[in-house]
């Protein structure tokens, strides 16, 4: 399993989300284009993530529970072309 789920890949990923995280409260009372923002930057974050691990970290079962993560809706991350 380490192969799959190297530490590195693991720690980053906790970094990204745990940014994300931090971002979450501020939100409450955001407007959508500020929720867009801060979801664009987890977006392009977990990008960086998975183009340093030959982009084939995140593959279809991992995208999906990255989907069912914190508050975002189902498919919402179909929006953005590397989810495809």
């Amino acid at each position: 399993m380490a192969e799959l789920f190297p530490e590195e890949l693991l720690v980053a990923t906790d970094d990204v989300l745990d940014m994300f995280d931090a971002e979450l409260p501020r939100l409450g009372e955001a407007d959508d284009a500020q929720i867009l923002v801060v979801v664009e930057c987890l977006v392009l974050a977990l990008n960086v993530v998975n183009e340093a691990h030959g982009g084939s970290a995140f593959e279809t079962d991992e995208r999906e529970g990255l989907c069912a993560y914190g508050p975002l809706p189902m498919g919402f991350f179909s929006h953005f072309s590397w989810w495809s």
